[in-house]
């Protein structure tokens, strides 16, 4: 089953999402197949990173909450809220370039 994490960062977390990058883009690769979608949400400015949407295959929600708990940002502490939810894809187009 697919399931969304929806994050937001904490307002008071500047830095934290540049400095545990490298570590969440590795952990990301490491979900092979299991990762079907992630990326940053963004302010209105279209540039500044302010949360970040995934959608995961998984066995049940307590192993997406599971893959969640595990993301190099959550362990730094990054987010005010993190929320896992079912998911079914309806429509899909080819992915973006």
């Amino acid at each position: 089953m697919i399931f969304t994490i929806t994050c937001i960062d904490r307002a008071d977390a500047t830095g934290v999402r540049a400095a545990t990058r490298p570590a969440h883009v590795e952990f990301l690769k490491s979900l092979g197949k299991a990762l079907v979608l992630g990326g940053p949400y963004l302010a209105e400015d279209g540039a500044t990173p302010i949360g970040s949407l995934l959608l995961v295959e998984a066995a049940d929600k307590q192993a997406a909450e599971a893959i969640a708990a595990r993301d190099p940002y959550a362990a730094a502490g990054l987010f005010a809220t993190v929320t896992v939810q079912p998911f079914r894809i309806v429509f899909l187009n080819p992915p973006a370039a």
